[in-house]
Formats: C-alpha cells, structure tokens, sequence
C-alpha cells in the first residue's frame, strides 16, 4: 500500500480548508469621487432606488479603535458613505454626516504629537482622513466622558474633531436634527 496517498488527500483537505470559501473581490472598488484617497465603493446597477432629491443625513457611532498607525474602519466607512452616494447621483449638498467617537477609539482623533507620545513615535494615519473629512463639511465628534477617561483634552486633538459632552448627547442633539444612526 501507498501511504503517500493518504497523506497527499489529508494536506490537500486541510489547503481547502484554509483558503476562504467566499474570497472578496476588492478590483471593482474605487475611491473617488468625493475623497481621491479614502472611502473605496462600487458602482452597483440597484433596484431599490434612491429617490431624486434624497437627502441623508446619517451619524456613525465609532467606539473600535484602529491598530496602531492605520486608519479607523468607521471613519473610511463614512467617507465611503458620501463617496458611493455621490458617484450614485445623489448631489454632495445633500448629503449631511457626523462621526461620533467614543471608547478606545478616541486615541484615533488625537493630533500628532499627542498619537506619536501615546504610540512609540508612530504616525496617526487618521489625521489627513479626518482633514478631508471636516473639509466636506462631515462633523467629527468626541465624546468628553471617553476623553476624559483616555487622558484627552481639547488642544491635544486633531484639527477639525469638535469635543460633547458626550456620545449619547450628540447622538441625541443630532437625531433631534433629523441624523440617523448608521448601524455599519
């Protein structure tokens, strides 16, 4: 008896196992049109339309913190949000965004010297997003009681993020102003 052959089937066995049986297709995303480096999407042929003349105005809840030196996954997810919508027809102005962060992921909004002393010398890739972002007209806020309890105050920030009260306080102003919460 051959017992290579065993062998060959298990090792083959336990390589399909291993390889994802749905592998992603990232080639037909994009970046663009509002941000040329964040937010990659894909132009989909839909059939739930989106109405002419929809207006969104959505909040993202942000509390999972980015590995150090990359970019938060909520914070590119909403930059993805206006780019998708705004490749989709839907024009810029009407879409209104806001970024709530809270928990670990408050160390992500600080500026770069503050991230760097945190982060042995590494560089907060969020900064520049963060920019962009804020210079689209998108709020990006932090929630004060999760400042306060990572150490945080306001000059130690990146430009452009507004400090609340708290999460649940903006939450709660922006959903009196017609936000609502994205569950992404």
């Amino acid at each position: 008896m051959n017992t290579k052959y065993p062998i060959f089937i298990f090792s083959a066995a336990l390589t399909a196992l291993a390889l994802p049986a749905n592998a992603q297709d990232m080639s037909a995303f994009t970046t663009g049109p509002v941000f040329e480096e964040y937010g990659p999407n894909a132009l989909v042929e839909t059939d739930f339309e989106i109405p002419e003349g929809a207006e969104f105005k959505v909040a993202f809840d942000v509390a999972a913190g980015a590995e150090t030196g990359e970019l938060n996954r909520t914070l590119q997810s909403a930059a993805r949000f206006m780019n998708m919508h705004v490749r989709a027809g839907v024009p810029l102005e009407n879409i209104h965004a806001a970024v709530v962060v809270h928990g670990k992921a408050s160390e992500d909004l600080l500026g770069a010297e503050e991230y760097a002393d945190r982060r042995e010398g590494a560089e907060n890739a969020n900064i520049a997003l963060i920019a962009v972002l804020a210079d689209k007209g998108m709020r990006v806020i932090l929630c004060g009681q999760s400042a306060a309890a990572y150490g945080i105050s306001n000059d130690m920030l990146a430009p452009g993020v507004e400090m609340a009260l708290s999460a649940m306080t903006a939450h709660a102003l922006l959903q009196q102003d017609g936000y609502t919460v994205n569950p992404f």
